[in-house]
Order: C-alpha cells, then structure tokens, then sequence
C-alpha cells in the first residue's frame, strides 16, 4: 500500500513553495490597493504585485501539473485548463517584461532624487 502523495517530501516542498508565492502575491496586491485607497502613487507596487501575481500563477499551474503527472496534460482534468489560463496573465494589461521596465525606472528614480 503506497501513501497520500503530500507526504512525499518533494510533493510537501512543491506545495509549500506555491503557498509562499501565492501568499506573497496577495500581500503585493494588497499593498498596491491599499496605497490606491490612500490616494497615494502605486505604480511601482502595482506592477510588483502583476509581475509577481502571474508568474506565481504560471509556476503554480505548472507545478500543479506536474504533481498530478500524465493526468496533468489530460483535458479530463482541470489542472490542465488552469496551465493554459495561467499563461495570459503574464501578458494580459502589460507583459512581466514591461513591468520590469516600470519597477526599474521607478528604482532609479529613486536612487536620483537620493542622490
């Protein structure tokens, strides 16, 4: 008789990973709202919490994928819808890339007014 998959270490340390990032994500998207509410800038947390939010989503989907093996490809699942989706949020309302490039001009802006 084998075990319940999540008590393989590697499979734990897979779904412990993806807590991490999911919980961190939503503190970004809560973050970036917050500051909204405050009628305050949130650029720069906003595109933290989008670049962050969907490669979370995409490396989640992904390991969901591979935790659940052949069936993670298997249409009859719906892991395998959740991969496909995941993907458009890195490029749905900017790319990860353009949220680099705002999150970077923002940091050097600030590294300028320093100075």
């Amino acid at each position: 008789m084998g075990k319940p998959i999540v008590e393989h270490q590697a499979v734990a340390f897979m779904l412990a990973d993806m807590a991490i990032q999911i919980e961190s994500s939503r503190m970004m998207v809560w973050r970036a709202g917050w500051l909204r509410d405050q009628n305050k800038r949130n650029t720069y947390y906003a595109s933290i919490a989008k670049a962050l939010a969907s490669e979370t989503a995409n490396k989640c989907a992904s390991d969901a994928v591979q935790i659940f093996g052949g069936n993670g490809y298997n249409s009859e699942y719906p892991v395998e819808k959740l991969m496909r989706d995941a993907k458009i949020f890195t490029i749905y309302e900017g790319t990860s890339q353009i949220q680099r490039l705002i999150i970077s001009r923002t940091i050097a802006d600030m590294a300028k007014q320093n100075l």
